[in-house]
């Protein structure tokens, strides 16, 4: 594999296999327990790595540097902060996985209510609670080499992105919509034929069209599509009879801080908040 962060030279495990290391910060663990679901996969891929550090998986831990870092959950605290920084400098690589990694998760939608209003729904002493404003996604704090959506993630997708970093290549995930995968199956659009809500044309492929499939909507767990056109599905759904405080939530679930959907959801009246933007700053694949 090529150098990345600075200090991560070497980071090859003394049997010269490369080294992975999965890191949790605030989220469910969905997305790690999706690496484990991949069950015969994952013996193979324990033979071309060395798993250094994954804690749902094993206590034992390796100390860095890492070849590739996973990374699950977003930044909701300043220690979490601080941390995510120090893994960045461990890892050759850095691939973020799943809603909250990527886009802020569900706990984002704390982004759109007034400071500590959710803490004081949810907590009895809301003052003992040390948070950050915002939920943000890692790559409003540090350079990211890959982001991997869903909620959770699709494990074959995830193996993809693992066999192309381990050979040295960008990894080949779709970036069309969940339409795409309605019409490969033979699903009957829910939107046009049914009028049922749906938001499968701009969230990106990956699930399968699982929700579509069984005559439901799409709800966006993995986030928008490479050419999302959010302003027209408003407008679609808008003459269907929703009203802007239901669009503006319709777009606020999973991936409620991704730009697109963020972006929509203001238009149609959610509250707008300092620091709702994350700054990107991914890295061009290949990058040194």
């Amino acid at each position: 594999m090529s150098g990345g962060a600075d200090g991560a030279n070497g980071a090859a495990g003394d049997d010269g296999r490369p080294t992975l290391a999965v890191w949790k910060f605030a989220s469910c663990d969905g997305c790690q327990l999706s690496l484990l679901d991949c069950e015969e996969e994952l013996l193979m891929l324990a033979g071309a790595v060395r798993i250094a550090h994954f804690t749902e998986m094993s206590r034992a831990s390796t100390p860095g540097p890492y070849d590739v870092s996973l990374v699950e959950g977003s930044i909701t605290t300043e220690a979490d902060a601080e941390r995510v920084r120090e893994v960045r400098a461990m890892s050759r690589r850095l691939v973020t996985i799943g809603a909250c990694a990527t886009a802020g998760g569900i706990q984002a939608l704390r982004n759109f209510a007034g400071e500590g209003e959710y803490a004081g729904m949810v907590y009895a002493h809301p003052e003992y609670i040390a948070a950050l404003e915002t939920s943000t996604p890692i790559s409003a704090h540090v350079e990211v080499d890959f982001e991997l959506q869903g909620c959770p993630i699709d494990r074959h997708q995830l193996l993809e992105v693992l066999t192309a970093t381990l050979a040295g290549r960008r990894p080949v995930i779709p970036g069309h919509s969940v339409c795409w995968q309605c019409k490969g199956r033979g699903t009957v659009c829910v939107l046009v034929a049914k009028g049922t809500a749906c938001l499968g044309p701009v969230t990106r492929s990956g699930c399968g069209a699982l929700c579509p499939a069984v005559g439901r909507g799409c709800f966006g767990c993995f986030g928008p599509a490479e050419t999302a056109n959010t302003a027209s599905l408003a407008a679609q759904l808008r003459h269907q009879g929703m009203a802007p405080l239901e669009l503006s939530r319709f777009f606020s679930t999973f991936n409620a801080a991704a730009p697109a959907f963020r972006d929509e959801a203001v238009a149609e009246g959610a509250p707008v908040r300092v620091a709702l933007g994350a700054t990107r700053r991914n890295r061009p694949w290949g990058a040194q």
